[in-house]
């Protein structure tokens, strides 16, 4: 893993768009069915949109019906960081980049095996890597 990435909000203001830095750097959402890839089939490698660091590979992302980009896990463990969420009335498990602290979602018990969980990401978190269909 790499160094911890850190930028005051103006920084990262002048690198996002208006909707990635509400969503990755304040903890927004975007409303189910919106995102860029919660459709997205294209073979690849999903990295934070903050810090570039590889995340989920397009192997373990599936269809959840939730709207969302969901994946049964990250590429390697140390990638992401969780902590519990108690915003909107609700306890949930907070999905974030290990390296910059990017608020990538949240994680719930419902997905499928191997793991049998959901990594439900924003979109607007991510950039697809897609692989090189020449080689």
């Amino acid at each position: 893993m790499a160094d911890k990435l850190e930028k005051a909000d103006v920084e990262w203001q002048a690198q996002l768009t208006q909707e990635q830095f509400r969503i990755a750097r304040k903890k927004g959402t975007e409303r189910a069915f919106t995102g860029e890839y919660w459709n997205e089939h294209r073979a690849g490698t999903y990295a934070c949109v903050c810090c570039g660091q590889e995340l989920f590979s397009s192997d373990t992302k599936y269809d959840s019906g939730s709207g969302w980009p969901s994946f049964y896990q990250p590429i390697a463990a140390d990638r992401i960081d969780t902590e519990t969420d108690r915003s909107l009335f609700m306890k949930r498990t907070e999905v974030l980049c290990s390296r910059c602290e990017a608020h990538l979602g949240h994680v719930f018990p419902d997905g499928p095996r191997p793991t049998g969980l959901r990594y439900c990401i924003n979109s607007a978190s991510l950039t697809l890597k897609p692989t090189d269909e020449k080689k």
